[in-house]
């Protein structure tokens, strides 16, 4: 299905609104990336400064250009915008247009475009918050399997069954690493992400998936712990005062737990039962520890640790993007093995 109305002098303006249009949305993934993890609203209250609380004006929210005008500052406070601001921006601008050269304008450009509002922010909190938020995950596996009905019932069942496959698949990896290492190997979120992924691209990306973000992540955390010490961003841990450090790193950690719902005293038979399945897919693994006073979570990333979320959706977008030059790269076996596309 492909969209020939338009004559061929009105393409470069189609393109130069697709390009504006992906700053539009790169803005408004900003407001996700600042309030989804805090729990906030993303409709109210409307844009504004962080800092002062400063409401910003029309003129104050054109993508890019507002920032370029206020020279980075804010114009109710004069504080530094941080420059992810712009970043996201033109990165979701030249994503739309990188997904126009690959799909040209036919139907598989929509569910592309969608596909990258949702690895956008799913990358930034994860690299900023270390969490892949379920409110964006789960409604993007659907998003991804509903998408696909345009292009037919084979269409629906790869993507129903990438979807599952990669959540099952990551479900077994995730409770494996915890039993290998005896603590958290993969976040809890990143089989959200990955059937996400897998929802969009079908099961056919997954094998290539997993490889590109596995290779890519390592080979980035080992050279950022050669140059800085850590593989991933800076943790809480970090922050704390130096005297402190020693006797916190004397400290031993307590065991990680792992407690099955449904093996707990004191429950029904069907009760056990039915908690059988849905303990088996989304229980915590381990048990989180939670502080005694505050009731939220005790977890900091270590110096080894990485967010894998950012690098499952590079690769996702790899295999996106460039799946037609790795079939002409590789031999037709590896190219169809890492999710290469005609």
């Amino acid at each position: 299905m492909t969209f020939t109305y338009a004559p061929g002098w009105a393409e470069p303006l189609f393109i130069l609104f697709l390009f504006f249009l992906g700053l539009c949305f790169g803005s408004f993934l900003n407001v996700v990336i600042a309030r989804v993890p805090e729990g906030l609203s993303i409709v109210r209250p409307g844009s504004r400064c962080p800092k002062c609380g400063h409401v910003l004006s029309w003129y104050e929210n054109i993508p890019v250009l507002s920032w370029l005008g206020l020279r980075g500052k804010c114009r109710g406070c004069g504080m530094p915008i941080s420059p992810r601001y712009v970043l996201v921006e033109l990165l979701t601008g030249l994503l739309f247009l990188a997904c126009l050269k690959r799909f040209d304008w036919a139907y598989p450009l929509v569910p592309a475009l969608v596909l990258v509002c949702l690895l956008v922010p799913l990358t930034f909190i994860d690299l900023e918050h270390w969490i892949l938020p379920l409110s964006l995950t789960v409604p993007g596996i659907v998003a991804g399997i509903v998408l696909a009905i345009p292009l037919g019932q084979d269409a629906v069942v790869n993507a129903v069954v990438g979807a599952s496959v990669g959540f099952l698949t990551f479900r077994f990896m995730e409770y494996v690493g915890w039993k290998v290492f005896k603590k958290e190997a993969l976040g809890g979120g990143d089989k959200f992400l990955v059937a996400l992924l897998g929802a969009f691209l079908g099961w056919q990306s997954l094998l290539g998936i997993l490889f590109f973000s596995s290779f890519q992540g390592a080979v980035v955390g080992v050279v950022m712990l050669a140059l800085t010490g850590r593989a991933g961003p800076r943790g809480e841990e970090e922050k704390v005062d130096p005297s402190k450090a020693s006797s916190e790193e004397e400290a031993e950690e307590p065991p990680s737990t792992m407690t099955w719902e449904f093996t707990k005293p004191g429950l029904p038979w069907w009760k056990r039962v039915a908690l059988v399945i849905p303990c088996l897919l989304f229980q915590d693994i381990p048990d989180v520890t939670l502080d005694e006073e505050t009731g939220e979570e005790q977890w900091e990333p270590e110096a080894t640790n990485i967010p894998f979320g950012p690098w499952l959706a590079l690769a996702g977008l790899e295999i996106l993007l460039l799946g037609p030059w790795l079939s002409r790269v590789f031999p037709v076996e590896v190219a169809m093995m890492l999710g290469g596309t005609q």
